[in-house]
């Protein structure tokens, strides 16, 4: 049986599109009481993009903190808040930053007509009831959340996703004059999620000619930013923001593996951004992905970037045992990974010895 699977709704795509955004919600607002719920990501706070949010006066506007990764109990405050305002629900959750309150967005829209905490839906297709409409506007590009079928998010036992057909965004804008100021490391280790989604979706048992298509060109795209001599350029931003939304829509027709498999488990104990824990355990995954590291590598030096060294050096026994514990969970990715028998090849001792070297 073949899933009927799911994309964004409407994509808007353009220098400058952000400045359609008020038209966009203008198709949304049916009469006077109607209004959006913005998230922003704190990093915009008293910068320019501020003032140009498209804001009526019966909108809502959060600002987003981003230090951790997205939690179920900030996704049912901001419900729970704005519930108890009486006003109804909001014509669409914008989420605008980068992966953090896009993920935002797409589990807060689902939460005002799903009862219940969203820790209880974490998993795949245990969302019941389609949520509010919602949209998503990336500034920083890589990971793939302004496409891709799951919202991450680390509840009080678990960190995972809750992913199915209700998940993905009904509109997305991509507007690549949105990421030209994001700082380093932080652009790298976000982008490096994209190329790693490419790597680890290739190369498994669950890749298909579709997904293979659009990682194929989402991958080259990446070699032409991060091997060239400047990869801060107009051109190469317009690149990583496609190359970010073919990466993203690559995962809808594979799996991501064994460096985003021990990635949670890393995240859940130390609570380090998604992007920067990739590509530290990334790098120790030479027997999974040889040629990806290698060349992974290669784009740390061209890039001038130096990964944190002892990452886990000083962690307990116990925080190893969680880690692996996370790890172990994601089924799906081993099973890509190394097939139906994953359980014989990834063991805990070989996963406590890759974290060990981290």
């Amino acid at each position: 049986m073949f899933r009927n699977l799911k994309a964004v709704g409407r994509v808007l795509y353009g220098r400058n599109s952000f400045d359609q955004l008020d038209e966009v919600m203008g198709e949304l607002r049916v009469n006077e009481d109607s209004f959006v719920l913005f998230l922003v990501d704190e990093y915009f706070e008293g910068k320019e993009l501020m003032k140009r949010i498209p804001m009526h006066s019966q909108d809502i506007l959060k600002i987003i903190e981003v230090k951790e990764e997205p939690k179920t109990k900030i996704v049912d405050e901001i419900v729970a808040e704005v519930k108890s305002l009486g006003k109804g629900n909001p014509v669409s959750v914008v989420g605008i930053g980068g992966g953090s309150a896009m993920d935002y967005a797409k589990a807060t829209r689902l939460m005002f007509t799903n009862e219940g905490s969203s820790a209880q839906y974490q998993g795949l297709d245990f969302i019941k009831n389609k949520g509010v409409h919602c949209t998503v506007i990336p500034t920083i590009s890589g990971c793939g959340a302004e496409v891709s079928m799951t919202t991450v998010l680390t509840g009080p036992v678990k960190k995972l996703g809750i992913k199915g057909n209700y998940t993905p965004a009904d509109q997305l804008l991509l507007d690549p004059e949105l990421i030209k100021t994001v700082p380093e490391p932080q652009r790298f280790y976000t982008a490096m999620d994209c190329y790693i989604h490419n790597i680890e979706a290739l190369n498994g048992h669950r890749k298909t000619v579709m997904g293979d298509s659009l990682g194929h060109e989402s991958l080259r795209l990446c070699r032409e930013i991060f091997l060239s001599e400047d990869s801060r350029t107009s051109e190469n931003d317009e690149k990583l923001m496609i190359a970010s939304y073919l990466g993203g829509l690559s995962l809808t027709y594979s799996e991501v593996g064994a460096c985003h498999a021990i990635s949670y488990g890393l995240a859940s104990v130390t609570g380090v951004h998604h992007g920067e824990g990739n590509c530290i355990v990334f790098n120790q995954l030479e027997e999974f992905y040889p040629d990806g590291v290698k060349e992974f590598r290669a784009m740390m030096k061209n890039n001038n970037i130096d990964l944190p060294v002892g990452f886990n050096a000083n962690r307990t026994p116990d925080e190893i045992e969680k880690m692996i514990d996370v790890s172990l969970t994601l089924i799906f990715m081993w099973a890509h990974v190394c097939g139906p028998d994953w359980q014989k090849i990834i063991t805990r001792d070989k996963l406590r010895g890759l974290l060990m070297k981290m």
